[in-house]
C-alpha cells in the first residue's frame, strides 16, 4: 500500500511539474525585457525620449522576428517593428543594445537588440528614407 502511495505521490508531482514549465519559458519565447535610456533614441519611424521602456517579441506563430515597444507600464504600445536575426560569436550575460550614429542633430539610432544569454538578437530594419549611416 505505501509502494501504491510512493508512485501515486510522484506521479502527481511530475503533473504538477509539467503544469507549471510552460509558465516558466513564457519569458524567454518573448523575450521581454526592461530598458531605460538616459537619452533619446530612434526606432524604425519613431523616436524614444529618455526613459523606460519594455521591449519584446511578438507572440505569435506566423509572425517572427517583430518587436513591440511598450510604455513602462505595458498600457500604451509605442511602435512596432520589423527585425532580421542577427548572430554574434557571444552570448552577452545581459541584455545588450547596439546603437547606430545619424546624420545631423537627430537621436542615436538602436541598430541591434540582443537578449540575455542568447548570441542570435534581432537587427532593426529601417527604411532608405530613415537610413541610420
Amino acid at each position: 500500500m505505501k509502494s501504491v502511495r510512493g508512485v501515486v505521490f510522484a506521479l502527481c508531482t511530475l503533473l504538477l511539474c509539467g503544469v507549471f514549465v510552460p509558465g516558466a519559458r513564457a519569458d524567454q519565447f518573448d523575450k521581454k525585457v526592461i530598458v531605460t535610456f538616459s537619452m533619446a533614441v530612434g526606432v524604425p519611424g519613431h523616436v524614444l525620449p529618455a526613459g523606460t521602456y519594455v521591449f519584446k517579441l511578438v507572440d505569435g506563430i506566423a509572425v517572427e522576428h517583430v518587436v513591440q515597444i511598450w510604455n513602462e507600464e505595458e498600457t500604451e504600445l509605442l511602435a512596432t517593428t520589423l527585425t532580421i536575426p542577427i548572430t554574434r560569436t557571444y552570448s552577452p550575460a545581459r541584455s545588450t543594445f547596439e546603437f547606430k550614429d545619424r546624420v545631423g542633430k537627430s537621436p542615436v539610432a538602436i541598430k541591434a537588440w540582443f537578449y540575455p544569454a542568447d548570441n542570435t538578437g534581432e537587427e532593426f530594419v529601417y527604411s532608405r528614407t530613415s537610413d541610420i549611416r
